[in-house]
Protein backbone atom coordinates (compact mmCIF):
# COMPACT_ATOMS: atom_id res chain seq x y z
CA UNK A 1 0.00 0.00 0.00
CA UNK A 2 2.41 2.33 0.62
CA UNK A 3 4.55 1.75 -2.27
CA UNK A 4 1.08 2.36 -4.28
CA UNK A 5 0.53 5.49 -2.57
CA UNK A 6 3.94 6.79 -3.07
CA UNK A 7 3.53 5.91 -6.94
CA UNK A 8 0.46 7.72 -7.16
CA UNK A 9 1.82 10.95 -5.21
CA UNK A 10 -1.48 10.33 -2.64
CA UNK A 11 -1.95 12.94 -0.20
CA UNK A 12 -5.19 11.70 1.24
CA UNK A 13 -5.74 7.75 1.52
CA UNK A 14 -9.83 7.27 2.95
CA UNK A 15 -10.47 3.66 4.75
CA UNK A 16 -13.64 2.30 4.91
CA UNK A 17 -13.94 1.44 8.12
CA UNK A 18 -13.46 3.08 12.21
CA UNK A 19 -10.16 3.29 13.03
CA UNK A 20 -8.38 3.66 16.19
CA UNK A 21 -6.49 6.87 16.99
CA UNK A 22 -3.22 4.61 17.24
CA UNK A 23 -4.01 3.08 13.93
CA UNK A 24 -4.92 6.07 12.71
CA UNK A 25 -1.37 7.46 13.21
CA UNK A 26 0.60 4.65 12.50
CA UNK A 27 -0.78 4.70 8.64
CA UNK A 28 -0.22 7.82 8.59
CA UNK A 29 3.19 7.69 9.44
CA UNK A 30 4.00 4.52 7.29
CA UNK A 31 1.80 6.17 4.93
CA UNK A 32 3.67 9.45 4.91
CA UNK A 33 -0.18 10.80 3.82
CA UNK A 34 -3.53 11.45 5.53
CA UNK A 35 -5.68 9.00 6.66
CA UNK A 36 -9.37 9.12 7.00
CA UNK A 37 -11.74 7.09 8.35
CA UNK A 38 -15.43 6.06 7.48
CA UNK A 39 -17.10 8.07 10.63
CA UNK A 40 -14.42 11.52 9.61
CA UNK A 41 -15.18 10.79 6.25
CA UNK A 42 -18.84 11.45 6.72
CA UNK A 43 -18.28 14.29 9.48
CA UNK A 44 -16.30 15.97 6.75
CA UNK A 45 -19.23 15.54 4.19
CA UNK A 46 -21.89 16.55 6.89
CA UNK A 47 -19.60 19.74 7.63
CA UNK A 48 -20.35 20.90 4.10
CA UNK A 49 -23.75 19.98 3.90
CA UNK A 50 -25.11 21.93 6.85
CA UNK A 51 -27.48 24.81 6.14
CA UNK A 52 -29.15 26.03 9.27
CA UNK A 53 -27.42 26.89 13.01
CA UNK A 54 -29.21 23.80 14.25
CA UNK A 55 -27.48 21.82 11.80
CA UNK A 56 -24.16 23.07 12.20
CA UNK A 57 -24.63 22.71 15.94
CA UNK A 58 -25.16 19.23 15.90
CA UNK A 59 -21.92 18.55 12.84
CA UNK A 60 -19.83 20.46 15.52
CA UNK A 61 -20.91 18.58 18.40
CA UNK A 62 -20.45 15.42 16.51
CA UNK A 63 -17.00 16.39 15.20
CA UNK A 64 -15.70 17.60 18.99
CA UNK A 65 -16.99 14.07 20.15
CA UNK A 66 -14.59 12.32 17.36
CA UNK A 67 -11.65 14.40 18.13
CA UNK A 68 -11.90 13.74 21.70
CA UNK A 69 -11.57 9.91 21.30
CA UNK A 70 -8.69 10.88 19.01
CA UNK A 71 -6.28 12.78 21.96
CA UNK A 72 -5.39 9.77 23.26
CA UNK A 73 -1.54 9.08 22.65
CA UNK A 74 -2.29 10.30 18.96
CA UNK A 75 -0.59 12.75 18.58
CA UNK A 76 3.02 13.42 20.68
CA UNK A 77 3.13 17.18 20.76
CA UNK A 78 0.10 17.21 23.07
CA UNK A 79 2.38 15.11 25.66
CA UNK A 80 4.54 18.59 26.59
CA UNK A 81 3.22 20.20 30.06
CA UNK A 82 3.47 23.53 30.64
CA UNK A 83 4.80 25.45 33.76
CA UNK A 84 2.87 25.52 36.96
CA UNK A 85 1.91 27.41 39.68
CA UNK A 86 3.57 28.54 42.46
CA UNK A 87 7.24 29.01 44.28
CA UNK A 88 7.86 24.85 44.23
CA UNK A 89 7.29 25.01 40.18
CA UNK A 90 5.48 21.32 40.04
CA UNK A 91 4.12 19.38 37.32
CA UNK A 92 1.63 21.81 35.18
CA UNK A 93 -0.75 21.13 33.11
CA UNK A 94 0.00 18.83 29.81
CA UNK A 95 -1.54 20.72 26.48
CA UNK A 96 -3.29 16.94 25.79
CA UNK A 97 -5.36 18.07 29.32
CA UNK A 98 -5.54 21.51 28.03
CA UNK A 99 -7.28 20.46 24.49
CA UNK A 100 -9.34 17.92 26.91
CA UNK A 101 -10.82 20.72 29.28
CA UNK A 102 -11.32 23.00 26.10
CA UNK A 103 -13.48 20.20 24.24
CA UNK A 104 -15.49 19.29 27.40
CA UNK A 105 -16.09 23.28 27.92
CA UNK A 106 -17.47 23.44 24.01
CA UNK A 107 -19.72 20.24 23.64
CA UNK A 108 -21.49 21.23 26.83
CA UNK A 109 -22.30 24.75 25.40
CA UNK A 110 -23.33 22.87 22.60
CA UNK A 111 -25.41 20.56 24.18
CA UNK A 112 -27.04 23.49 26.12
CA UNK A 113 -27.86 25.35 22.71
CA UNK A 114 -29.27 21.89 21.34
CA UNK A 115 -31.37 21.26 24.47
CA UNK A 116 -32.75 24.80 23.60
CA UNK A 117 -33.56 23.73 20.40
CA UNK A 118 -35.35 20.76 21.34
CA UNK A 119 -37.47 22.95 23.66
CA UNK A 120 -38.43 24.64 20.66
CA UNK A 121 -39.38 21.59 18.44
CA UNK A 122 -41.00 20.15 21.23
CA UNK A 123 -43.18 23.46 21.48
CA UNK A 124 -43.54 23.42 17.89
CA UNK A 125 -45.39 20.02 18.19
CA UNK A 126 -47.50 21.05 20.44
CA UNK A 127 -49.15 24.13 18.59
CA UNK A 128 -49.48 21.80 15.74
CA UNK A 129 -51.92 19.43 17.75
CA UNK A 130 -53.61 22.08 18.49
CA UNK A 131 -54.30 22.11 15.41
CA UNK A 132 -53.79 19.44 14.46
CA UNK A 133 -52.72 18.08 11.39
CA UNK A 134 -50.98 15.14 10.61
CA UNK A 135 -47.49 14.69 10.55
CA UNK A 136 -46.09 12.27 7.51
CA UNK A 137 -42.56 11.70 7.88
CA UNK A 138 -39.98 10.96 5.04
CA UNK A 139 -37.12 8.99 5.60
CA UNK A 140 -34.88 6.66 3.66
CA UNK A 141 -31.32 5.78 2.93
CA UNK A 142 -29.25 8.51 1.61
CA UNK A 143 -29.42 10.01 -1.95
CA UNK A 144 -32.85 7.58 -2.36
CA UNK A 145 -34.69 11.11 -4.00
CA UNK A 146 -36.42 11.98 -0.45
CA UNK A 147 -36.06 15.09 -1.27
CA UNK A 148 -37.07 15.59 -4.98
CA UNK A 149 -40.29 13.79 -3.54
CA UNK A 150 -40.95 16.30 -0.88
CA UNK A 151 -40.03 19.46 -4.13
CA UNK A 152 -42.42 17.65 -6.02
CA UNK A 153 -45.39 16.98 -3.52
CA UNK A 154 -44.96 20.67 -1.73
CA UNK A 155 -42.66 22.82 -4.30
CA UNK A 156 -40.84 23.69 -1.27
CA UNK A 157 -37.73 24.43 -3.46
CA UNK A 158 -35.58 22.17 -0.79
CA UNK A 159 -31.41 21.17 -2.10
CA UNK A 160 -32.45 17.62 -3.70
CA UNK A 161 -28.82 16.72 -5.61
CA UNK A 162 -27.34 13.70 -6.33
CA UNK A 163 -25.03 13.26 -3.64
CA UNK A 164 -25.23 11.95 0.07
CA UNK A 165 -26.30 13.96 3.03
CA UNK A 166 -27.91 16.87 0.97
CA UNK A 167 -30.48 16.96 3.32
CA UNK A 168 -29.44 17.72 6.82
CA UNK A 169 -31.42 20.15 8.26
CA UNK A 170 -35.00 18.92 9.06
CA UNK A 171 -37.72 20.79 6.75
CA UNK A 172 -41.77 20.67 7.22
CA UNK A 173 -44.09 21.70 4.47
CA UNK A 174 -48.00 21.68 4.39
CA UNK A 175 -49.73 19.41 2.03
CA UNK A 176 -53.69 19.61 1.10
CA UNK A 177 -54.72 16.03 -0.49
CA UNK A 178 -57.24 15.89 -2.83
CA UNK A 179 -59.57 14.83 -0.06
CA UNK A 180 -59.20 18.59 1.29
CA UNK A 181 -57.51 16.79 4.48
CA UNK A 182 -54.58 18.86 4.94
CA UNK A 183 -50.80 17.46 6.34
CA UNK A 184 -47.27 18.29 7.36
CA UNK A 185 -44.89 16.55 4.89
CA UNK A 186 -41.32 16.44 6.99
CA UNK A 187 -38.05 15.96 5.25
CA UNK A 188 -35.33 14.25 6.99
CA UNK A 189 -31.81 13.37 7.21
CA UNK A 190 -30.83 10.21 4.91
CA UNK A 191 -29.19 7.13 6.99
CA UNK A 192 -26.29 4.99 6.20
CA UNK A 193 -24.84 1.50 6.77
CA UNK A 194 -22.95 1.90 10.17
CA UNK A 195 -23.92 5.35 11.38
CA UNK A 196 -21.61 6.26 13.94
CA UNK A 197 -23.56 6.33 16.86
CA UNK A 198 -22.41 9.99 17.67
CA UNK A 199 -23.84 11.27 14.82
CA UNK A 200 -27.21 9.75 15.03
CA UNK A 201 -27.02 11.25 18.62
CA UNK A 202 -25.75 14.51 17.54
CA UNK A 203 -28.94 14.30 15.12
CA UNK A 204 -31.68 13.36 17.90
CA UNK A 205 -33.14 16.54 17.78
CA UNK A 206 -33.58 16.16 13.65
CA UNK A 207 -34.93 12.65 14.07
CA UNK A 208 -37.65 13.63 16.93
CA UNK A 209 -39.98 14.65 13.80
CA UNK A 210 -40.01 10.64 12.52
CA UNK A 211 -40.52 9.34 15.92
CA UNK A 212 -43.85 11.74 16.37
CA UNK A 213 -45.18 10.89 12.94
CA UNK A 214 -48.34 9.40 11.90
CA UNK A 215 -47.05 8.07 8.75
CA UNK A 216 -43.63 7.29 7.83
CA UNK A 217 -42.55 6.98 4.37
CA UNK A 218 -39.83 5.16 3.87
CA UNK A 219 -38.38 5.97 0.49
CA UNK A 220 -35.86 3.34 -1.54
CA UNK A 221 -34.13 3.42 -4.78
CA UNK A 222 -35.25 0.62 -6.17
CA UNK A 223 -32.71 1.33 -9.00
CA UNK A 224 -30.09 0.62 -6.76
CA UNK A 225 -27.91 -2.33 -6.75
CA UNK A 226 -27.81 -2.66 -2.68
CA UNK A 227 -31.45 -1.55 -2.37
CA UNK A 228 -32.01 -4.84 -0.37
CA UNK A 229 -29.16 -4.12 2.24
CA UNK A 230 -30.40 -0.19 1.92
CA UNK A 231 -33.98 -1.16 3.64
CA UNK A 232 -32.36 -3.63 6.68
CA UNK A 233 -30.16 -0.62 7.45
CA UNK A 234 -32.85 2.33 7.35
CA UNK A 235 -35.13 -0.74 9.19
CA UNK A 236 -32.78 -1.11 11.88
CA UNK A 237 -31.87 2.79 12.70
CA UNK A 238 -35.58 3.08 13.20
CA UNK A 239 -36.16 0.00 15.03
CA UNK A 240 -32.93 -0.12 17.58
CA UNK A 241 -31.41 4.09 17.18
CA UNK A 242 -34.91 5.96 17.48
CA UNK A 243 -36.73 3.30 20.01
CA UNK A 244 -39.63 3.28 17.47
CA UNK A 245 -42.27 0.26 18.25
CA UNK A 246 -43.74 0.64 15.16
CA UNK A 247 -46.87 2.97 16.04
CA UNK A 248 -46.99 4.57 12.98
CA UNK A 249 -47.56 2.86 9.92
CA UNK A 250 -44.82 3.02 7.59
CA UNK A 251 -45.14 2.54 3.66
CA UNK A 252 -42.34 1.90 1.58
CA UNK A 253 -41.90 4.02 -1.66
CA UNK A 254 -40.52 2.41 -4.75
CA UNK A 255 -38.33 5.63 -5.90
CA UNK A 256 -37.20 5.76 -9.13
CA UNK A 257 -38.10 3.68 -11.27
CA UNK A 258 -38.09 5.83 -14.30
CA UNK A 259 -34.50 4.64 -14.22
CA UNK A 260 -35.02 0.68 -14.02
CA UNK A 261 -35.27 -1.20 -17.09
CA UNK A 262 -37.87 -3.45 -18.66
CA UNK A 263 -36.30 -6.93 -16.81
CA UNK A 264 -35.56 -5.23 -13.82
CA UNK A 265 -39.19 -4.11 -14.02
CA UNK A 266 -40.53 -7.63 -13.94
CA UNK A 267 -38.88 -8.63 -10.76
CA UNK A 268 -39.76 -5.74 -9.06
CA UNK A 269 -43.46 -5.82 -9.64
CA UNK A 270 -43.12 -9.90 -8.91
CA UNK A 271 -41.69 -8.32 -5.93
CA UNK A 272 -44.41 -5.87 -5.15
CA UNK A 273 -47.07 -9.02 -5.76
CA UNK A 274 -45.30 -10.65 -2.68
CA UNK A 275 -45.56 -7.75 -0.59
CA UNK A 276 -49.21 -7.00 -1.63
CA UNK A 277 -50.13 -10.73 -0.51
CA UNK A 278 -48.40 -9.87 2.72
CA UNK A 279 -50.60 -6.39 3.21
CA UNK A 280 -47.81 -4.42 2.62
CA UNK A 281 -48.27 -2.70 -0.97
CA UNK A 282 -45.43 -0.28 -2.06
CA UNK A 283 -45.82 2.37 -3.84
CA UNK A 284 -43.80 2.73 -7.07
CA UNK A 285 -42.59 6.22 -7.63
CA UNK A 286 -40.67 8.85 -10.25
CA UNK A 287 -40.20 11.53 -8.13
CA UNK A 288 -38.69 13.28 -11.03
CA UNK A 289 -41.01 12.45 -13.43
CA UNK A 290 -44.17 12.41 -10.98
CA UNK A 291 -44.93 8.74 -11.90
CA UNK A 292 -47.41 7.30 -9.09
CA UNK A 293 -47.45 10.12 -6.66
CA UNK A 294 -51.35 10.72 -7.22
CA UNK A 295 -51.21 6.86 -6.08
CA UNK A 296 -49.28 7.84 -2.95
CA UNK A 297 -50.99 10.63 -1.85
CA UNK A 298 -54.49 8.36 -2.01
CA UNK A 299 -52.69 6.01 0.06
CA UNK A 300 -51.43 7.95 2.81
CA UNK A 301 -54.90 9.84 2.90
CA UNK A 302 -56.67 6.54 3.32
CA UNK A 303 -54.31 5.53 6.29
CA UNK A 304 -54.75 9.09 7.86
CA UNK A 305 -58.59 9.06 7.18
CA UNK A 306 -59.26 5.16 9.17
CA UNK A 307 -60.70 6.81 12.00
CA UNK A 308 -62.35 9.58 10.39
CA UNK A 309 -66.46 10.17 11.36
CA UNK A 310 -68.73 11.14 8.88
CA UNK A 311 -71.58 13.25 10.10
CA UNK A 312 -74.60 14.61 8.46
CA UNK A 313 -75.58 18.15 10.08
CA UNK A 314 -79.15 20.51 9.91
CA UNK A 315 -77.59 23.66 10.29
CA UNK A 316 -79.03 26.72 10.89
CA UNK A 317 -78.60 30.31 8.28
CA UNK A 318 -77.30 31.97 11.70
CA UNK A 319 -74.46 29.25 12.31
CA UNK A 320 -72.27 31.03 9.96
CA UNK A 321 -69.44 30.82 12.62
CA UNK A 322 -69.83 26.68 13.47
CA UNK A 323 -69.96 26.92 9.23
CA UNK A 324 -66.21 28.62 9.12
CA UNK A 325 -65.33 26.14 11.74
CA UNK A 326 -66.36 23.43 9.38
CA UNK A 327 -64.53 24.52 6.38
CA UNK A 328 -61.34 24.78 8.22
CA UNK A 329 -61.52 22.39 10.41
CA UNK A 330 -63.32 19.24 8.56
CA UNK A 331 -64.30 18.19 5.01
CA UNK A 332 -67.23 19.46 3.63
CA UNK A 333 -68.32 16.42 1.67
CA UNK A 334 -71.68 17.93 0.26
CA UNK A 335 -73.94 20.56 1.28
CA UNK A 336 -77.66 21.41 0.52
CA UNK A 337 -79.87 24.06 1.10
CA UNK A 338 -83.44 22.44 3.28
CA UNK A 339 -86.79 22.92 1.31
CA UNK A 340 -88.24 24.89 4.77
CA UNK A 341 -87.72 28.43 3.59
CA UNK A 342 -85.57 28.58 6.79
CA UNK A 343 -82.00 29.14 5.39
CA UNK A 344 -80.82 26.09 7.17
CA UNK A 345 -78.33 23.94 5.16
CA UNK A 346 -77.97 19.71 5.33
CA UNK A 347 -73.83 19.31 5.47
CA UNK A 348 -72.71 16.06 4.91
CA UNK A 349 -69.01 16.36 6.78
CA UNK A 350 -66.22 13.95 7.53
CA UNK A 351 -64.07 14.94 10.42
CA UNK A 352 -61.17 13.24 12.36
CA UNK A 353 -61.23 11.56 15.51
CA UNK A 354 -59.59 14.61 17.14
CA UNK A 355 -61.82 17.15 16.11
CA UNK A 356 -65.06 15.04 16.56
CA UNK A 357 -65.18 15.85 20.12
CA UNK A 358 -64.50 19.56 19.27
CA UNK A 359 -67.34 19.65 17.02
CA UNK A 360 -69.86 18.02 19.10
CA UNK A 361 -69.21 19.87 22.19
CA UNK A 362 -69.54 23.24 19.28
CA UNK A 363 -73.34 21.56 18.31
CA UNK A 364 -74.48 21.07 21.92
CA UNK A 365 -73.53 24.55 22.76
CA UNK A 366 -76.05 25.66 20.10
CA UNK A 367 -78.90 23.28 20.46
CA UNK A 368 -78.12 21.09 17.26
CA UNK A 369 -77.20 17.06 17.22
CA UNK A 370 -75.68 15.54 14.60
CA UNK A 371 -76.56 11.80 12.77
CA UNK A 372 -73.93 9.72 11.58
Amino acid sequence: MAARIEELDTGLVIVDHALTPIQQRNLERDWQAKVLDRTGLILEIFGRRARTREGSLQVELAHLMFQRSRLVRSWTHLERQRGGFGFLGGPGETQIETDRRLLRDRIEKIRSELEKVTRTRTLHRSGRAKVPYPVVAIVGYTNAGKSTLFNRLTGAGVLSQDQVFATLDPTMRELQLDSGRRIILSDTVGFISDLPTMLVAAFRATLEEVVAADVILHVRDISHPETEAQRLDVEQVLADLLDTDATAPIVEIWNKIDLVDDAAMETINAARQQAINLGAPPILTSAVTGQGLDDLCRHVDDIIGRGDVTLRIILPAAAGKLRHWLHENATVLSAEVCDDNTGASELEVRVSKVKHGQLLHRLEALGLTAAH
